[in-house]
C-alpha cells in the first residue's frame, strides 16, 4: 500500500517509524515541524528521504490531485489538528484514517486527556477511525481503553495515549496487509464534543468538592511541558497565584468558607466545598514556589 502520513508531535514521529518499517511504502509526509528540530516528524522523514509537504496543504483541495497522481491508497492523520478538505479525504483509494487520543464517541474534539481527568472519568482510550468531513466522526476501526488513576495528570494520560496509539497503527497496518479494514459505526447519541474552552475559565473552583478541584488541577498539569489549558489561577488579596499541584487530604472542613487557608503540621491547606486540599506547588510572580512561602493561616483564595 502507498501511504501518506499527516503527523505531529511524538506520536506522529513514532507512527512514521512504524509505517516506514512495515511492508507498506511511505510516499509522503505532511507536517508543521521542521527538519532541523531533533526527533521531529520532519527530521524523521528527511532521514528516510521521504517527500515532506507543509501540513496546511490538507486544507487545499488541490492536494487531492497530488495524492491521486502518487497513487496513495491510505492517508493517516496522527495528532495533526488541521481540518482536511473533503476532496482530500476522498482521494486515497482505501481511505483516510485518524488516530484520536480519546475514546469515541464520548470524548471527541480537543485536549481529550485533560477533559477526561477534569470530568472524573475512570478510564480513557485511543481511537482509530475513518475520517469524514466532520471532526472525529466516521466509523471506528480500532479502539483501546485504559484506566485513569488518581495519580495521573494530563501529561501521563497523554503519554499513555501515545503508547497505546502505536498499537492501533500496527493494527491498521495488519488490516491493510490482510486487505480488509474493519469499521463500526459510532453511536452518535453518546457523542460529546469538547472545544478550546477551558473549564472554570482557568480559575481554581474552590467552591466545588475537593475531588473536582484536584481533578481540574491535574487536568491542566503537563509539567514540565506547557499546558494547552495553562496553569490554573487563584487570587489572594489582589495577587494572582498559579496552582500547579494539589492533593486531597480526606479531612473535612465543616464551617469553613471555600478558599479559606489554614496551616497544619505539614503546611497550608485550603477549604473546598467538603474537604481540605493541600497545595503542593504554586507559582507566584512567575516563579515556582513552596506553598508555605506564600500562604498563611487566615488567607482567602478567590
Amino acid at each position: 500500500m502507498e501511504i501518506a502520513l499527516v503527523a505531529e508531535e511524538a506520536a506522529g514521529a513514532r507512527a512514521l517509524q512504524r509505517v516506514a518499517g512495515s511492508g507498506h511504502r511511505l510516499r509522503m509526509v505532511l507536517t508543521a515541524s521542521r527538519a532541523d528540530e531533533p526527533r521531529s516528524v520532519a527530521a524523521a522523514a528527511a532521514e528516510r528521504g521521504v517527500l515532506t509537504l507543509p501540513a496546511e496543504r490538507v486544507r487545499d483541495p488541490g492536494l487531492a490531485d497530488v495524492l491521486r497522481d502518487a497513487g496513495i491508497d491510505v492517508l493517516l492523520n496522527v495528532h495533526s489538528l488541521h481540518l482536511v478538505r473533503p476532496e482530500v479525504l476522498a482521494a486515497p483509494r482505501v481511505g483516510a484514517f485518524n488516530l484520536h487520543p480519546g475514546p469515541l464517541p464520548e470524548c471527541a474534539g480537543l485536549n481529550a486527556p485533560s477533559w477526561a481527568i477534569a470530568r472524573g472519568h475512570a478510564e480513557h482510550g485511543v481511537t482509530l477511525h475513518r475520517m469524514e468531513a466532520g471532526i472525529d466522526t466516521g466509523d471506528v476501526v480500532e479502539q483501546v481503553r485504559f484506566p485513569i488513576t488518581p495519580e495521573d495528570t494530563a501529561l501521563t494520560v497523554s503519554v499513555k495515549c501515545v503508547g497505546r496509539g502505536q498499537e492501533l497503527v500496527d493494527r491498521l497496518l495488519a488490516h491493510l496487509d490482510a486487505g480488509v479494514v474493519p469499521q463500526h459505526p459510532q453511536d452518535l447519541a453518546t457523542r460529546r464534543y469538547f472545544g478550546r474552552t477551558v473549564p472554570y475559565e482557568g480559575r481554581v473552583p474552590w467552591s466545588k468538592p475537593a475531588r473536582e478541584v484536584v481533578d481540574f488541577v491535574r487536568a491542566c498539569d503537563y509539567g514540565p511541558y506547557p499546558s494547552p489549558w495553562g496553569i490554573p489561577t487563584t487570587d489572594r488579596d489582589g495577587t494572582e497565584l498559579g496552582v500547579v499541584r494539589l492533593a486531597t487530604t480526606g479531612q473535612p472542613c465543616p464551617g469553613r468558607s471555600a478558599g479559606e487557608v489554614e496551616v497544619d503540621d505539614e503546611g497550608p491547606v485550603v477549604a473546598t466545598a467538603d474537604e481540605w486540599v493541600r497545595p503542593r506547588r504554586l507559582v507566584a510572580s512567575g516563579r515556582g514556589c513552596d506553598p508555605a512561602a506564600v500562604l498563611r493561616a487566615g488567607d482567602r483564595l478567590a
